[in-house]
């Protein structure tokens, strides 16, 4: 069982080794799984109120998190062929969304950042 990113990364790229299939892993195959991955997610909420989205069934969960998965491993795998660093990325996205959403504008607001520039 992967315990970290990079071993989970090491497992992912195993797997596909193993099965030959990174001949099939472009940017724009794995996108697009991702996605159909990303929308069998958003199913399980389709017509869930928001409270109901909020408590998930045992069984529930479990799709849920099937889901989860899949649409995790089609992204790392996607920051694999592309040779990006996707923790690195996400520090720098988190750090630009902070000068676009500065907290004295936007904590408790869902406003875009463009309404209040």
């Amino acid at each position: 069982m992967a315990d970290s990113l990079d071993a989970l990364k090491q497992k992912i790229q195993a797997f596909v080794d193993e099965r030959d299939w990174a001949q099939f892993h472009t940017p724009k195959n794995l996108s697009m799984a991702m996605m159909v991955e990303a929308a069998e997610l958003l199913e399980h909420f389709q017509w869930d109120t928001p409270a109901e989205s909020q408590t998930l069934s045992s069984e529930k969960r479990e799709q849920v998190s099937h889901e989860l998965a899949d649409t995790l491993v089609y992204l790392l795998r996607i920051a694999q062929v592309l040779g990006i660093d996707i923790i690195d990325a996400a520090n720098k996205k988190i750090a630009l969304n902070a000068e676009k959403y500065p907290v004295d504008k936007a904590r408790g607001s869902r406003a875009k950042y463009t309404k209040y520039l």
